[in-house]
C-alpha cells in the first residue's frame, strides 16, 4: 500500500518528539516498555491527519501528519519541509522502519509506536501488555503511566477522547511534549 504525504508527516512528528531529548542518563533495558500491541487490539480501523507540535530543550516543531490502523497493520509516515524522513510498519508481529540519513540517531521506531499506543489504544489492552513494575491509570481526562509508582508519561485528553480532538503526552522521562489535534479522516 502506498501511503500518500500526510501519513509521512505524522511519522515525522512522533519520532522527533518521541526520542528528541534523552535523560542524562539513560533508562537501563529492564526499565523500558517495550510497547508493541497488535492493530488488532486497538478494536476499530481508524485514519486519522494530525497537526502535532513537539516541545523539547526549549524548541518547538510543528508537523502535519497522517496514521492508518487497519487490524493486520499499522502504517505511520512523516514528512518534514516536504521531505519524507520516516516510514514505519508493524503488522503486530514485526516492525519495519525506514529513516532518511538526517534523522537524529535518538528518533526510535519502536518509541514512536509507543506513543501512538499509549494515546490511542484501549486502557484494558495496555494494562494486559504491561510488565511488572509498570501500571496505567486513567480516567475520563487524563492517562498516567508509571514505572515503580513514579509518573513516566502522562496523557491529557482536554476534548475528552482519543482521536478527532486535541490531546497532550507529556513524557517527563526523555523530557517532550507532545499537543496532537486529530481528525478522523476514515471510520
Amino acid at each position: 500500500m502506498r501511503l500518500n504525504p500526510v501519513i509521512s508527516s505524522v511519522v515525522t512528528a512522533l519520532l522527533l518528539s518521541a526520542c528528541a531529548a534523552t535523560p542524562p542518563e539513560p533508562p537501563a533495558a529492564s526499565a523500558r516498555l517495550h510497547l508493541q500491541l497488535a492493530p488488532a487490539s486497538l478494536g476499530s480501523s481508524l485514519s486519522l491527519q494530525q497537526h502535532l507540535t513537539v516541545e523539547r530543550a526549549g524548541r518547538t516543531d510543528d508537523i502535519d501528519t497522517v496514521l492508518e490502523i487497519e487490524p493486520d497493520h499499522l502504517d505511520l509516515v512523516g514528512l518534514a519541509f516536504g521531505q519524507r524522513v520516516m516510514s514505519l510498519h508493524y503488522d503486530g508481529k514485526e516492525l519495519k522502519t525506514w529513516r532518511h540519513f538526517m534523522l537524529p540517531k535518538e528518533v526510535r521506531g519502536e518509541d514512536v509506536l509507543q506513543d501512538v499506543q499509549l494515546t490511542l489504544w484501549p486502557a484494558a489492552a495496555i494494562r494486559a501488555a504491561l510488565p511488572a513494575g509498570w501500571e496505567l491509570e486513567e480516567n475520563d481526562m487524563q492517562r498516567t503511566l508509571r514505572l515503580n509508582h513514579e509518573v513516566v508519561t502522562q496523557i491529557d485528553y482536554p476534548d475528552r477522547k482519543a482521536w478527532g480532538g486535541k490531546v497532550i503526552l507529556t513524557n517527563l522521562r526523555y523530557r517532550y511534549k507532545l499537543t496532537i489535534q486529530s481528525v478522523v479522516t476514515a471510520p
